[in-house]
């Protein structure tokens, strides 16, 4: 199974979701970089189940243990192992998961790869497998403000269903992203989405949407071409998060409507350096970096979970239906904000290292 991320700076998480715990190991973080458990801490409550009433309920303190690769607050460059204890498992709401394949989850496909799966929570393939990415990428976060200091990485709802946030990527602050519970980028918007939530989950159901981020700042020159194009790694980490099931860059889809005239980003000079009058490439052109806001969206499928009824076969080939349990969230969106922050994050810093090295 491959659990590693990253070329310089690696990541190899591990653990189930109703196991003892769940975690990760870095491979490849510079030596001498200040590195604040606090902060880890922060991006990991800003994930965790139970922060509020449109998440699931389930209740995880996700205490991070940093057990190796620092010593007095400094990475010492060797492996950092940081682990999150679980606490609230209960794998008998599952009991009846363990025979019948969940609709759109992954239960049938890990069955049919491995001839074994974890029933309780989807084992592997549940989200809490992305604490490790999110502690990890708090770690790369002080990499990025040690080595590089000023670049930013901002994520906010924008589309919940048919609902639609208006969002400036220039000008959207974390403050105003973290003032409502949904995580949109337009308060205005905020009471909307989470009541159009609270009647899904009310009905049983679920919802999906839209995540789009920023990368402010950023040098240009990051990016290889050919395969580990910027984009393209970027596209590998978002969709690598559990229910994507989409990406896009720039003008995305949209960009298809227009002709080449309109859809070219002009060059111009300002203060001295390469600059471009639009951005509909979103910060790459031929897999690297030009400088501009690095800008692109991810949509969320529905949550596969619902507390309804659903035909379905067992593990034997038998037809049968299957009665939604445990404790899920409606829509994943609200907390997948940090979470498509960490791998952007993530990207970001291996290929801020790639090219350093590259340049020695």
């Amino acid at each position: 199974m491959s659990s590693t991320f990253g070329q310089v700076f690696r990541i190899h998480t591990f653990g189930e979701s109703h196991g003892g715990g769940v975690g990760v190991v870095i491979d490849g973080c510079p030596p001498r970089i200040p590195v604040s458990l606090e902060n880890i801490q922060r991006e990991l409550d800003r994930r965790r189940p139970g922060q509020s009433e449109i998440v699931t309920p389930r209740k995880e303190a996700d205490a991070a243990e940093i057990l190796s690769g620092l010593d007095g607050g400094l990475t010492l460059g060797t492996p950092i192992s940081i682990f999150v204890r679980n606490t609230d498992q209960r794998p008998g709401a599952y009991d009846e998961m363990a025979a019948k394949y969940r609709p759109s989850h992954a239960d049938y496909t890990y069955d049919a790869k491995y001839g074994i799966r974890a029933p309780s929570g989807g084992g592997r393939a549940s989200a809490r497998e992305t604490i490790g990415r999110v502690a990890a990428a708090a770690v790369a976060r002080q990499v990025l403000d040690t080595l590089h200091p000023g670049i930013e990485v901002l994520a906010w709802v924008k589309s919940i269903q048919d609902l639609n946030a208006s969002v400036d990527p220039e000008t959207i602050t974390s403050e105003v992203i973290e003032s409502n519970i949904v995580r949109t980028g337009d308060p205005a918007m905020a009471e909307t989405m989470i009541g159009r939530i609270k009647q899904i989950r009310a009905d049983g159901n679920s919802v999906g949407g839209v995540i789009e981020c920023v990368i402010r700042n950023c040098p240009p020159g990051l990016g290889e071409p050919i395969f580990d194009k910027l984009e393209a790694d970027l596209a590998k980490a978002m969709l690598s998060i559990p229910a994507t099931k989409g990406f896009e860059i720039g003008s995305g889809f949209a960009g298809t409507l227009l002709t080449g005239r309109e859809h070219n980003d002009a060059f111009r000079m300002e203060d001295g350096k390469v600059r471009t009058t639009s951005n509909r490439s979103g910060g790459v052109q031929g897999g690297i970096s030009n400088g501009e806001n690095i800008v692109f969206r991810v949509a969320f499928k529905p949550t596969a979970t619902i507390m309804t009824s659903q035909e379905t076969v067992t593990a034997a080939g038998e037809n049968t239906e299957l009665q939604g349990k445990g404790r899920h969230d409606a829509c994943v969106l609200p907390r997948a904000v940090p979470i498509v922050e960490a791998m952007a994050t993530l990207v970001i810093t291996d290929h801020l290292l790639r090219q350093r090295s590259s340049a020695h």
